[in-house]
């Protein structure tokens, strides 16, 4: 006798989320089940595609559908009811702000090889170059051809190898031109960025802040629904000092703090392969401690990342050291996103009636 849909859904509570502990079911993840001629379509609450615990969690899914003899047909849907909103960006799935205390620190390397790393692991992804003052995202991204321009005066992003690029650097005529602009000449260009662009369908918009807790970023803050943000800093004493005052920044406004970055963390001896800590061994240790924050990763110091950006972005350098602690840090981050999202989803649903939720399914 074939498995009910109750049944199969009972079979699923089988399954833990690996990043919260409970079950997939509990937890609101599944929104429907259905069966018909021997597969079983699965609507899952999942927004972040590519991350690996999700990756993880439909692939043990579809080991259960094939022990019950059925094929799986796993879908995605959230919306308003699992507590995400679709005013604002309503085609872009996550944004994740990438900043720092200070400048010099690494922060814009961190952002481009982020946006680079989702598109890798096949997402689609879009960077925002808001660092209005400091545009060096197309150095690590260059693009391939110049932005457009819709019929609606909407900015058409080019592309660097799959990445969608938006950068006040392509407002320049000259490479070294500086950006002299006051608060509200900034405040106008930073909306016509998130409001007049033509982003398309996005898994991950990535957003590489100014330095800093001026206006800019709490101005982007507070006019995107940002879903986590990344803290990049370096071991010196004085980085982690204004890295202190981000994460509180971001606290203050109920922006999550997916967690810290550290970059320049060691340096690896080219010669002999001995690694030193030539800032220290504590460094990011003392703010994960302190604000209870994840530390993402840590990132080696060496002349592939960071130092000379032409050369692309090195997540995607298979020839580089540098290659694999950058690619597991956007599998990290990627997995504190859909942590997030997924805990956003438990808290939206714990009290909603199974009826209630919706049983569209959607790619």
């Amino acid at each position: 006798m074939s498995i009910t849909e109750h049944e199969l859904k009972i079979e699923l509570e089988g399954i833990e989320d690996p990043d919260i502990g409970e079950d997939i079911v509990s937890l609101g993840l599944v929104n429907d089940v259905t069966i018909e001629d021997e597969t079983a379509r699965i609507s899952l609450a999942f927004n972040a595609p590519y991350a690996p615990s999700e990756m993880e969690i439909g692939n043990r899914i579809r080991e259960v559908c094939d022990e019950a003899g059925l094929e799986a047909d796993l879908r995605a849907h959230v919306g308003q009811e699992h507590g995400f909103d679709d005013e604002v960006l309503p085609r872009v799935r996550n944004v994740i702000a990438v900043a720092s205390g200070k400048g010099g620190v690494g922060k814009t390397t961190v952002a481009a090889n982020l946006a680079a790393g989702l598109e890798k692991r096949g997402a689609m992804v879009g960077i925002l170059d808001a660092d209005i003052h400091g545009p060096n995202v197309p150095r690590i991204l260059p693009v391939e051809s110049e932005p457009g321009v819709t019929p609606n005066e909407e900015i058409v992003p080019p592309r660097s190898d799959g990445v969608r690029v938006i950068s006040m650097g392509f407002m320049m005529e000259e490479e070294d031109d500086p950006a002299i602009l006051r608060g509200p000449m900034v405040n106008k260009f930073m909306m016509k960025f998130l409001e007049g662009v033509e982003w398309g369908r996005l898994d991950y918009l990535v957003v590489d802040l100014p330095p800093g807790t001026g206006d800019a970023t709490l101005n982007l803050l507070q006019s995107m629904p940002v879903t986590g943000s990344v803290v990049v800093t370096t071991p010196q004493e004085m980085a982690l000092d204004d890295t202190r005052k981000g994460i509180q920044m971001f606290n203050k406004h109920d922006t999550p703090v997916l967690g810290v970055v550290e970059n320049m963390s060691s340096f690896i001896c080219p010669s002999c392969g001995d690694q030193h800590g030539l800032f220290g061994t504590e460094g990011a240790d003392s703010i994960v401690d302190r604000y209870d924050v994840p530390l993402l990763g840590r990132i080696p110091i060496h002349p592939d990342f960071g130092a000379d950006g032409s050369d692309g972005a090195i997540v995607k350098n298979d020839e580089s050291p540098v290659q694999e602690p950058v690619e597991e840090l956007v599998a990290e981050i990627s997995n504190r996103i859909g942590e997030i999202n997924r805990r956003t989803v438990d808290e939206h649903t714990a009290d909603t009636p199974d009826d209630a939720l919706p049983t569209e399914l959607e790619d």
